[in-house]
This record gives C-alpha cells, sequence and structure tokens, in this order.
C-alpha cells in the first residue's frame, strides 16, 4: 500500500495516488479527502521508496513505521510538533538506534513522525503485500559444443 502514498515536495501531508496519466496524476489528500491534479514536472516520491539512513547502509520506510507500530501499540505517536531536536532523536534512537548521525536531521525524524500519524488517522495497513511486478520469465540459453 505504501507505493501508492505519496509525498509531493512542496505540499504538506500524504496522498494517496488515484490515477494516472502521461502529464500529470490526480492524487487524494489523506487530510482531506480532495482531489488534486500533480504534474510531470513536481517532485513526487512514493513512500515505499523512501529509507531512512542507517550506519550500515538504508533502512526501507516500511520497517521503520512497523517498528513506531509496534512500540506505539498502533497508536499515534504523542510527540507535539515543536518538539526540540534532542527529543526527537531521542526517540528515533528507540526505534531505529542505528540511524546515522551525520545524515539523519530532526526534520527528517519530524517528517516520520507526522508521516506515521497520518497513516495511523487513515488506517493504512503498513502489513499488506506490495503488488509484485510481473516480471517476464527469463530463458536461459545453452551452448552445446
Amino acid at each position: 500500500m505504501l507505493s501508492k502514498i505519496l509525498s509531493v515536495t512542496g505540499r504538506p501531508g500524504l496522498y494517496k495516488l488515484i490515477s494516472t496519466s502521461k502529464n500529470l496524476n490526480i492524487v487524494e489528500s489523506l487530510a482531506d479527502g480532495k482531489r488534486i491534479p500533480v504534474y510531470a514536472q513536481e517532485k513526487v516520491v512514493a513512500l515505499s521508496d523512501v529509507s531512512i539512513y542507517t550506519n550500515d547502509g538504508d533502512t526501507p520506510l516500511r520497517d521503520v513505521l512497523k517498528t513506531i507500530m509496534e512500540k506505539e501499540h498502533g497508536n499515534k505517536v504523542n510527540i507535539g510538533s515543536k518538539a526540540s531536536g534532542n527529543e526527537l532523536f531521542a526517540y528515533l534512537k528507540e526505534v531505529l538506534p542505528e540511524y546515522s548521525k551525520e545524515s539523519v536531521y530532526a526534520s527528517d525524524v519530524k517528517k516520520l513522525i507526522s508521516w506515521y500519524n497520518i497513516l495511523m488517522e487513515n488506517k493504512i495497513d503498513l502489513d499488506e503485500a506490495e503488488k509484485p511486478d510481473e516480471a517476464s520469465s527469463e530463458t536461459t540459453e545453452t551452448v552445446s559444443e
């Protein structure tokens, strides 16, 4: 399901992909249900493509969101929007201890918590399996001499 949930640069909140065409997408705000066009030149990122920097590489956002959901028992995170950087990083350390201190900023943690809360408010299933792309069957050639 996270492949259909989008973040649009310059627009607050999260959006659900409704339809796609050549030059624009129609998305629906998870906050108020309003549908808006998003044009090809706007930067759009599916949450399934987002990851968080760690000391060992990257951790997919889905895994971090699941960890937060387990910690909060499916409830919203109670860290306010005015929380200090220290509070935000302390919370992130509880759910992702190996996060990269050089690459993750307080604004990233604030966005992570905001996204998690929006997903929980809208009862988005983080465990829902992504539909795999239809992979073409590969053929192997053998050469005999």
